[in-house]
């Protein structure tokens, strides 16, 4: 081995640890960026020739990243700010619903906030892609094996329709002790909110008189507008296992006119009312409870419990806020009570994650050494769940880094003294002449 060759594999050593020291300044430089992971360099012998005598000819630098390892989780303040439990990546867009499947990426930086018009933007503007969900709240048919039936999550400009509402459930307790009194007190009146065909909110009009019977109670039903709809007579069992529940209902009488309408089962203790809500009048099916059940309207001594009512329906509703659980599910929340799904947000896995290439902006690209993508439900397979309110942290440890930092500046200094031996050596050879 020459001189000449010796100085050039001290300067192989220095391209390579100048490389390993890129390296360590990057992660240095992104310990603090969400989900950023590492970069490392590892030395590779180079030589000259093919047979096992070849001479060596110095060092090079590898880089490749840690990507497989993941970062602390941290607690953040942001519902849109999301952390994967596990193993999975996010699947992110250069534009909202890009159309080129080349324009899409994969990240685990999970700092999500809407734009300007609701899409989900991380910090380094990448945008969240989602499954979209139907009415009924499914997925449906989707390739997981591609972008193709991918959306950009957005949370701004969603509307639901209003419900008619259809079934009623009511539970109250009514006073044993004004039962049976020979002049009988005022009734007891309460309302319950129902939703019109058009989402609109009316209410119905629920009176409970005592009679001078013990234990015999008349309901009566009115409209929105006052209007009598019928009524019918409670009686409730006052001994034995089923005290305090409706024993019968009887004299079921309907006042209501047309298209308005009134009819009760006395078997089931549920009242079907017809309103004049529309041009199809809307019914209702009113459940006051079963005889000798004690799941809807008891009478006990005490006071008057008033009406507890669980309705359907829903009047028409804005998106207020959004919400995302485990499983990946984008929840819009919006003005009208009413909790509705929007979408699910995929995890992307490759065979191989440490062979994904490192784009711009914090996100990777599926390669050959990568593999294919499949993209798989939060929670299933072999993908992790999903955190709100929580970022991952970068996987650098400063510590290591610096110490690694002191290793290749010895090696460093370590290769340009070879440089300057071999410097001299060649001054020491000119000299043999003189």
């Amino acid at each position: 081995m020459s001189i000449s060759q010796s100085m050039q594999i001290g300067v192989s050593g220095l391209s390579a640890n100048a490389e390993r020291v890129n390296d360590i300044s990057n992660n240095i430089a992104n310990s603090s960026t969400d989900g950023y992971k590492r970069s490392f360099s590892s030395m590779v012998t180079e030589t000259v020739g093919t047979s096992y005598a070849s001479e060596g000819s110095g060092v090079r630098a590898e880089s490749r990243n840690d990507i497989s390892s993941a970062g602390a989780v941290r607690a953040t303040s942001s519902a849109t700010d999301l952390a994967i439990e596990g193993e999975g990546f996010f699947v992110v867009s250069q534009s909202p619903n890009d159309p080129n499947q080349a324009n899409y990426a994969l990240t685990r930086a999970g700092s999500f906030i809407p734009d300007e018009e609701g899409n989900l933007q991380n910090a380094a503007g990448y945008f969240l892609s989602g499954f979209p969900v139907d009415e009924d709240g499914n997925v449906g048919a989707v390739d997981t094996s591609s972008y193709a039936s991918l959306e950009t999550v957005n949370i701004q400009d969603q509307t639901i329709s209003g419900a008619p509402t259809e079934n009623i459930e009511i539970n109250a307790n009514l006073p044993a002790q004004a039962s049976g009194l020979s002049t009988p007190g005022d009734p007891f009146v309460s309302s319950i909110e129902y939703y019109t065909p058009l989402g609109g909110a009316e209410r119905l009009a629920v009176s409970w008189q005592p009679t001078n019977l013990d234990n015999v109670w008349t309901v009566t039903f009115n409209d929105a507008d006052s209007n009598a709809l019928g009524s019918a007579d409670v009686t409730f069992h006052d001994s034995g296992p089923d005290a305090g529940a409706p024993a019968s209902y009887s004299n079921v009488v309907s006042t209501a006119t047309l298209p308005s309408a009134f009819s009760l089962d006395p078997a089931t203790g549920a009242a079907t009312l017809t309103l004049d809500t529309g041009t199809t009048p809307q019914a209702i099916t009113v459940s006051l409870g079963a005889p000798n059940t004690f799941g809807g309207v008891t009478q006990f001594a005490g006071d008057y419990s008033g009406l507890t009512v669980d309705a359907d329906g829903a009047s028409a509703g804005t998106l207020v806020s959004a919400e995302i659980d485990s499983s990946g599910t984008v929840f819009g929340v919006f003005d009208n009570g009413v909790r509705k799904p929007l979408y699910v947000i995929p995890l992307a896995d490759v065979p191989n994650p440490d062979g994904l290439t490192p784009s711009d902006g914090n996100t990777f690209e599926v390669s050959l050494s990568s593999g294919e993508i499949s993209l798989l439900f939060p929670g299933t397979g072999t993908v992790g769940s999903i955190s709100s309110f929580a970022l991952e942290a970068s996987n650098v440890d400063i510590a290591q880094e610096l110490t690694d930092l002191i290793a290749v500046q010895r090696a460093y200094s370590s290769n340009a003294k070879i440089i300057t031996t071999a410097d001299q050596m060649l001054e020491e050879t000119l000299q043999i002449k003189r």
